[in-house]
């Protein structure tokens, strides 16, 4: 074949293709499971676990899923591989919950579809829905990722709480997250919690000054000395929610409270006040279109590093990879 045909071949292939996988894009599965809607599907699987299950902080659970399993080896559910060693044993990631819900999602999705939607677009479309459930609004997910086969606890190197905003821009940056970006995503913290443990500096000895962070308010001083004693009595380490207004709601609230002086993490708090974030945080504040902004930071997120067709897998069970087939091993 002459170069010419050769490159008429790949253009009309590329305007044409209805099939093509080598990129991320909406209604990936559109048409490729009969007439099972495998969003759908998604879905509903949420909806029962967040209803029957009472599990109504599941957004929580899953925003904090994706943005691990993202900033670690890309957005590849590598997060979700099962292993003695794998990134789910990492420090970071022990507060991760939801691998059961993904689980019963993949089930009902691979006895439909077998093979077909891989788990890593799992984690995007459900924390989404989870998102909708807890009062945020639906926002259209890019699917088309495939599943990595690496996973180690080694890799896991995430933000810590106490990270400077100058340095958190760095590591976003790094993902090709814009410093609006970030402050969007870590919006996300107007749902789920922190622990005792990780804020009792911030509370009674910051920067081993013997005293508390002077840029948290005086009610959010007076609020967690209730909950988390200098001295705890017991080997209790108490949950503290993140937005302590609205801690069940996916909502604009967590800038409003920053902006009073009731952030509960470091960075939370420094995000309004440092001049690198602080005009963001109060466009956040005033712009009615929140919900909007939040849906295209998390659809960014999750074009981070991602593998797309030729590249990774689809697994079977989103805790193993999957085994080599007869006709892998016969051109491997």
């Amino acid at each position: 074949m002459s170069k010419a045909l050769a490159l008429v071949v790949v253009l009309f292939f590329v305007a044409f293709c209805g099939e093509c996988y080598g990129e991320l894009r909406f209604e990936f599965y559109k048409g490729k499971c009969g007439i099972t809607d495998v969003e759908v599907v998604v879905r509903d699987v949420v909806k029962i676990w967040h209803t029957t299950k009472r599990e109504k902080d599941i957004a929580a659970a899953l925003l904090r899923m994706q943005f691990h399993d993202c900033f670690v080896n890309g957005c590849d559910a590598s997060i979700l591989l099962d292993g003695n060693n794998s990134e789910k044993k990492a420090l970071p990631n022990s507060s991760v919950r939801g691998y059961l819900l993904i689980d019963a999602i993949k089930d009902a999705l691979e006895a439909r579809c077998k093979g077909l939607v891989s788990c890593a677009d799992i984690i995007s479309m459900a924390a989404r829905d989870a998102v909708v459930l807890s009062g945020g609004k639906w926002y259209n997910v890019e699917t088309g990722r495939k599943d990595g086969k690496v996973s180690l606890a080694s890799n896991v190197n995430l933000p810590s709480p106490s990270i400077s905003v100058s340095d958190s821009i760095k590591v976003f940056g790094k993902k090709n997250l814009s410093p609006i970006d970030m402050v969007y995503l870590l919006g996300g913290h107007t749902v789920g919690n922190t622990h005792c443990s990780l804020i009792q500096d911030r509370i009674y000895n910051f920067n081993n000054t013997g005293v508390r962070d002077p840029t948290m308010s005086q009610w959010l001083f007076s609020e967690l000395m209730k909950k988390c004693p200098r001295v705890p009595s017991n080997k209790v380490d108490n949950p503290i929610p993140l937005d302590m207004k609205s801690p069940s709601f996916v909502d604009n609230s967590f800038f409003q409270e920053i902006q009073k002086g009731n952030g509960v993490l470091k960075i939370d708090q420094q995000l309004a006040l440092d001049g690198l974030t602080k005009k963001i945080v109060g466009d956040i504040v005033k712009d009615p279109n929140f919900f909007t902004k939040f849906g295209e930071a998390m659809v960014k997120l999750g074009r981070v590093e991602v593998l797309t067709d030729g590249q990774g897998e689809v697994r079977t069970s989103c805790r193993v990879v999957n085994k080599k087939s007869f006709f892998f091993g016969l051109f491997n």
